[in-house]
Order: C-alpha cells, then sequence, then structure tokens
C-alpha cells in the first residue's frame, strides 16, 4: 500500500493500480432481474468456504452473469486465492470502503474494485478489515455499512458473492445484513456438524432482528472423501435433521489435491483442472443456483398474476 494514499477516492486524481485495475462499471442490465446478494459463511475456517466463493462466482460468469466477489475475512484469502499476493501493498480494500462509508465519504464508481482474468470482479481485503470490527462499534447503522455500498453497487450485477469471515463479530453480521440469502459450505466431519447449529441460530438472530428477508440457500458439502464411512454418515444424518427444514444440495465437493492447488495459482478450478472432479461438481453447483433463481422468479411471476 503507498504511505501517500489516504483511500479517498473522490479526492484523488492519482492512476493508482487501483483505479487502473478497475473497469468504469456498464450500464444496469435491463434484461437482468436477478440481483442476488449471497454470503457465503461458515462456523469454522478450512471448510472450503473461499474456494466455493471463487468457483461458484467464476462459475455464475461462465454462465453470462456479471458478478462481484467481496472478500469481507480479515485474513484476505479470497484475494490472495484470485491471484493477489501482496493485499497490504493494494491502494485500496473493503476496510477502505467501509470507512468511506461511516465518514459519509462519496464512493467514485469502480473504487478498490479488481477485475480477474476469468470474468469476475473482486472488491479485495486484508488485514486492516480486523481493525473494522472496533470501529462498527461506535459507526451510525453499524450493522448496515456494508449494505450500504452493495446497495450502491447492486444494480451493475447480476449476483454479488461475500466470503463471511468465520466468526460471530460485526463484520459477518454487516455481511449477513447485507445478504438476500447465504451458501453454507460444511465439511462432512464431526467438528463441522456441531458448528452448524450454532451458526444457524446466529442466522436465524440476523434474520429476526436485522435482515428479515435473509434465507438460506442451503448446506453445501465440500471437501467430501466418500471413501469414509464417516463422511457417509455424517452426510445421511445432516440430510436427514435439515433437509425437511433446509436445502441441502445434491451437489458434493469432493475432496482434491489439484483443488487445493488453485489458491497458490491465482486460477479458478476450471482453468486449473477443468476436465477434474471438482470443476464438474461446482459446474453443477453453478447449475443448483441458478436453477434455484429460476424457481424463485416462477414463483414471483406466479403470485404477481
Amino acid at each position: 500500500m503507498s504511505e501517500e494514499c489516504t483511500h479517498d477516492c473522490s479526492n484523488c486524481s492519482a492512476a493508482c493500480s487501483s483505479r487502473d485495475a478497475a473497469p468504469q462499471h456498464d450500464a444496469p442490465n435491463p434484461n437482468s432481474s436477478v440481483k442476488k446478494v449471497i454470503g457465503v459463511v461458515s462456523g469454522k475456517g478450512g471448510v472450503g468456504k473461499t474456494t466455493t466463493t471463487a468457483n461458484l462466482g467464476i462459475g455464475l460468469a461462465r454462465q453470462n452473469k456479471r458478478v462481484l466477489l467481496i472478500d469481507a475475512d480479515a485474513q484476505g484469502s479470497l484475494t490472495l486465492s484470485l491471484g493477489y499476493p501482496k493485499p497490504d501493498e493494494l491502494p485500496a480494500t473493503l476496510a477502505d470502503i467501509m470507512q468511506n462509508v461511516i465518514d459519509d465519504i462519496p464512493i467514485p464508481d469502480g473504487c478498490g474494485i479488481l477485475h480477474h482474468g476469468e470474468g469476475v470482479d473482486l472488491l479485495p481485503a486484508n488485514i486492516e478489515l480486523s481493525g473494522m470490527e472496533l470501529r462498527l462499534i461506535n459507526a451510525m447503522s453499524r450493522e448496515s455499512v456494508l449494505r450500504t455500498y452493495i446497495h450502491a453497487v447492486k444494480p451493475h450485477y447480476d449476483y454479488i458473492l461475500i466470503d463471511c469471515m468465520p466468526s460471530l463479530g460485526m463484520m459477518p453480521i454487516n455481511s449477513l445484513a447485507a445478504a438476500d440469502s447465504v451458501i453454507i459450505p460444511s465439511q462432512p466431519s464431526y467438528l463441522s456438524a456441531k458448528g452448524l447449529d450454532l451458526l444457524m441460530q446466529s442466522i436465524a438472530k440476523v434474520k429476526r432482528q436485522i435482515n428479515p428477508k435473509l434465507k438460506i440457500d442451503g448446506i453445501l458439502f465440500t471437501m467430501v472423501d466418500s471413501r469414509t464411512n464417516e463422511a457417509k454418515e455424517i452426510i445421511a444424518s445432516l440430510r436427514a435433521h435439515y433437509g425437511e427444514k433446509i436445502r441441502v444440495f445434491g451437489t458434493e465437493i469432493p475432496f482434491s489435491v489439484r483443488a487445493a492447488e488453485t489458491s497458490g495459482r491465482g486460477k479458478s478450478i476450471f482453468s486449473h483442472d477443468k476436465n477434474g472432479k471438482v470443476a464438474a461438481a461446482y459446474r453443477s453447483l453453478t447449475k443448483e443456483v441458478l436453477e434455484l433463481e429460476r424457481k424463485t422468479e416462477r414463483f414471483r411471476d406466479d403470485a404477481a398474476r
């Protein structure tokens, strides 16, 4: 990060790398009725949350959807995995954008947004986001800071995916407050299964108190090793437990060493191993997400008649 950068893009004429990398938005797409914000959320790290955010987002872009990915995790894992190995040197990140919202500073079109070669836009994050937790405590409308920003950029995209921080602080609450729905990646393991109930309670609380429109799109099993009895038993148990109340995606993302390699190469699984089983699984998930939205649109159309 440049020492001279104040992150106030409205008063800056410098041709910084962030401004160069961020193309001006196209006009809003009048042919798209889908303007959806999806939070990808988990109760613990290491369950494929960031991998799912990146590959689902790029999968949607491959279906001609305009997609913005927001890295809302102070570890910056999404930023790193999409090929930006030095997030601390980026001129503007999510922390700067949210600070501008708090300070009521106008945010120019495209400020901070990076364009990835596989067709998605990225609003990156770095360790500065960890300090946002404290700054939000005294902020006006503290739960809706991120929602305020997303409301401004939402018309330019078909889908906005938020890679949420795996904790219960102010940043995850901001992400859930801004989302229309959530996808919950979960590894079929004992600890991940135990954490699901607590996560469900947190989502329900945000829905009751802050965002009554928030829905759960579904639970997604990730890093599945179908050879083990434990994975089979846990998946069967969770499908039985949640299946009647909450969607459990039919797609299961298999464990793969090839998939783990993508995080260090700045590529999606579609570019790194397009014929592999993980790429096939994320293509299947993308179809499920699109079909879910088509069903929702049909329901809205029927209700409007």
